[in-house]
């Protein structure tokens, strides 16, 4: 399906968010606002570059947000992200993550004229085909050695086998290597402040410790990379870090304050839908379900909703049961929900309606919406 026209959308600039056809995705701008410029003093304020993680974001008027505030650039996780945020005119891109193949490769080496995208490798296979590619066209790519401090996903293990694989990168003529990254993920969800920091300095240590190691071998380490929202706060305290990647918590949603336990930010990102049925007393249906705002990390929260029970998400219905009859809420009224995890929410969407004050003041296209290659 074509994103709405721009004069269809341009037509609710000005108006209340209430009057938005649903479901609607909107962000309310001064909270979000008041949270890039939490995460920026934080970050910058501990001596680190931020280069805000854009997977959940996906659109580059919020990048630009984010630099303007300090950022040296962002994250992305895919590829065709990256390729968004450079056709809107962002320079310094991460791609934390590996790009493998020809094609991709191909992408990827066209691309550096347009933008300085680096990337995250940990393999020689890997690395050798993006250097034989760069080579090919005349251009070298960044890249960042991704190790594993935990989270047992991607990454070669921290010491001899990090230290291994940078000297490798760096003897290869279409790479320039710059670093090491790493993500410890987790230690997101514990909630306990002195075992969360006692668990990310036990852990990114080890990714400052490679870097030292890798200094001392003579390679040019200048980044270390690493720092969640989940975990941003504390890792940007770790000695040896040189940037952060924290960018969801400029939403916040419910999985960030529950699970993860971020402090101080405001829920930004919501959901306005409708109510489509009333079909008993204790029982309220909306026209949004898993499809409009996954509730898998986190579950929406109803605003202004009294008595409520539980919300049970279908694909294409929101259930609120109350624990009371109440018969305040009729079929055409509307309901705004905080959304579970903005990262499982924003993808899924065409537009994000910015809201300040209650009236609708900009309406983005989500341009990295479905940039899964």
């Amino acid at each position: 399906m074509a994103l709405a026209s721009p004069a269809l959308l341009g037509s609710v600039v000005g108006r209340s968010k209430w009057d938005l056809d649903t479901p609607a995705l909107c962000v309310d701008l001064d909270a979000m606002e008041r949270n890039i410029k939490k995460m920026a003093s934080t970050i910058i304020g501990a001596g680190k570059n931020w280069r805000p993680h854009t997977k959940g974001q996906k659109i580059p008027a919020i990048a630009h947000k984010e630099i303007a505030a300090g950022a040296i650039g962002v994250t992305c996780a895919k590829l065709g992200e990256a390729e968004v945020m450079a056709g809107a005119g962002i320079r310094d891109i991460l791609i934390a993550n590996q790009v493998v193949g020809r094609e991709k490769v191909t992408r990827l080496v066209n691309l550096q004229p347009h933008a300085d995208v680096m990337v995250a490798i940990d393999s020689r296979e890997n690395a050798r085909e993006i250097s034989d590619l760069a080579v090919a066209k005349g251009v070298t790519v960044r890249v960042l050695v991704e190790l594993n401090v935990g989270l047992n996903r991607a990454g070669v293990e921290p010491g001899d086998a990090a230290v291994s694989l940078s000297e490798f990168a760096a003897s290869l003529p279409g790479l320039r290597y710059s670093g090491l990254m790493a993500w410890e993920a987790h230690a997101t969800t514990i909630l306990d402040p002195e075992k969360k920091r006692e668990v990310i300095y036990r852990d990114v240590g080890r990714l400052v410790d490679s870097a030292e190691r890798c200094r001392v071998a003579g390679l040019p380490v200048t980044i270390v990379s690493c720092g969640g929202t989940g975990t941003y706060w504390v890792t940007c305290t770790v000695p040896g870090v040189t940037e952060i990647q924290a960018g969801g918590g400029i939403f916040h949603d419910i999985h960030y304050a529950e699970d993860y336990g971020v402090p101080g930010h405001e829920f930004a990102m919501t959901i306005i839908a409708t109510v489509t049925s009333r079909p008993a007393p204790t029982r309220i249906v909306t026209d949004a379900g898993h499809k409009t705002m996954n509730g898998n990390q986190g579950t929406p929260r109803p605003l202004g909703v009294e008595g409520v029970k539980r919300l049970r998400l279908s694909a294409e219905h929101g259930t609120i049961d109350l624990e009371e009859p109440n018969d305040r809420l009729k079929v055409g009224d509307k309901i705004e929900f905080i959304v579970g995890y903005s990262d499982f929410t924003t993808y899924v969407h065409e537009e994000m309606f910015g809201i300040r004050g209650g009236v609708v003041e900009q309406v983005w296209p989500i341009l990295g919406r479905g940039k899964l290659r």
